[in-house]
């Protein structure tokens, strides 16, 4: 049994993300615990207002959303009954036993999973500290219930990686499901779970789920707006279908939001960065002369998905870095010069005079590790020459997605001064 614990700004983000999975026979709402109710009785209002209102407890916790997923090995059957004494124990074990929560069963991944919803408020306003509570309580918690009840040990379980991955969300597929539905279940899983710190390297989240933020061209009036669309993308990454203003989605993620997110992700992933380093590191330490599909293939394995930027040309100007693991992500330039595009290419030994070499970009897919097909030519050796050939070449949608690192030196609007109006002097 794998344990996932998140959690979030928004109660209704996680609570809805379940509702709308039963909505379209995905899901089911097999219990709910510590509600004055029963669930039959009960509709979307009760099973919301019930942890709003513990939330409104304590003002001052600002994340006071809970969203954990217990995922089971593929092929294991549990009933509901087992699954509901099994969330019981787990929630017990971790100290939320008194809380209200919901019990979800999904059936939208290979592998049988639940979803867990609570605030992490007590019901006297008092707020419930979760620093460490994976490695303390959750891990034991783990353990004890995998050998209770014969699961199969999280250890042994292949892929975890890509497991958990699946059991929030699938990668979208264009006309398989509402447009706007597929990227609100997305939006939900990436703004709540990775810290990025630009839009581009959200975008290198997001097109791992065949989803973009587009601002469009400078001259469009979405950008002169500060407007903000949501896409869908073909398997060639390329935008299909009807794009969706971000003001629509509930969460409304504009681009006001994530810059105020962008700033608070700077800081908060700052501790991280050393963690993707050492895993480029001893990627290439281990296996010296290794090429830039082989570094791709052997990191991915290890919940690093890298995301490259490229030209029309095919010239590889820019590359992200997408830690599963630690669920940040770096721009190749953040984490240093040895790690950019040109450094990597130069320390994968790849001929970056023309030559052209095929790469795999792993995809977190639903049943196995999806990989992306994509033939990318070498950067020239000078760096500023790449950016020039990039900077000469008219964008499309894509290339907006996938243009070359940029530093955000913004100031949220909010945070701007105000420039004050002079008095004019009173006639005497």
């Amino acid at each position: 049994m794998v344990a996932k614990i998140g959690t979030g700004y928004k109660i209704r983000n996680s609570f809805y993300y379940n509702e709308d999975k039963v909505k379209t026979g995905e899901a089911f709402c097999i219990h709910a615990e510590n509600y004055p109710m029963d669930l039959a009785d009960m509709n979307e209002f009760h099973k919301l207002n019930m942890l709003l209102k513990v939330a409104k407890k304590n003002d001052n916790v600002k994340r006071n959303s809970v969203h954990i997923s217990l995922n089971f090995a593929p092929g294991e059957q549990l009933s509901d009954d087992l699954l509901r004494t099994i969330a019981a124990e787990y929630m017990e074990g971790i100290g939320f036993g008194k809380q209200p929560y919901l019990v979800y069963r999904h059936e939208d991944a290979a592998h049988p999973h639940i979803h867990l919803v609570s605030v992490k408020i007590k019901p006297d306003g008092e707020k419930i500290n979760m620093n460490n509570i994976g490695e303390e309580l959750s891990e034991p918690m783990r353990k004890a219930i995998e050998k209770k009840y014969g699961l199969v040990r999280a250890e042994d379980q292949k892929q975890q990686t890509r497991e958990i991955q699946s059991a929030y969300t699938a990668k979208v597929e264009y006309g398989k499901s509402e447009t706007k539905r597929s990227i609100g279940n997305v939006l939900n899983r990436v703004l709540n779970t990775y810290k990025f710190a630009s839009l581009p390297e959200l975008n290198a989240v997001l097109k791992l789920y065949n989803v973009m933020a587009d601002r469009c061209s400078e001259n469009s009036r979405v950008y002169q707006n500060r407007g903000l669309l949501y896409r869908i993308l073909d398997d060639n990454g390329k935008p299909v279908g009807v794009p969706i203003k971000a003001s629509a989605f509930y969460s409304r993620p504009t681009l006001a939001y994530l810059e105020k997110l962008f700033l608070k992700n700077d800081v908060d992933r700052e501790i991280k960065k050393a963690v993707t380093r050492n895993a480029v590191d001893f990627a290439l330490r281990k296996h010296p002369g290794i090429s830039l599909k082989e570094l791709m293939h052997v990191l991915g394995k290890e919940g690093v998905d890298i995301v490259l930027r490229q030209s029309k040309e095919g010239l590889i100007y820019g590359i992200t870095y997408v830690n599963h693991k630690t669920c940040c992500v770096f721009n190749g330039s953040v984490l240093g010069k040895e790690y950019s595009a040109k450094g990597i290419l130069e320390r994968c030994n790849a001929d970056i005079t023309g030559s052209s070499q095929s790469v795999k970009n792993n995809r977190p897919d639903d049943t196995h590790d999806g990989q992306e097909q994509a033939t990318v030519q070498g950067a020239n050796a000078s760096e500023q020459q790449d950016t020039t050939t990039a900077q000469k070449q008219e964008p499309g949608l894509l290339e907006i997605m996938t243009r070359a690192e940029e530093t955000y030196n913004y100031v949220p609007y909010e945070l701007r001064k105000k420039k004050k109006k002079k008095r004019k002097g009173l006639s005497r």
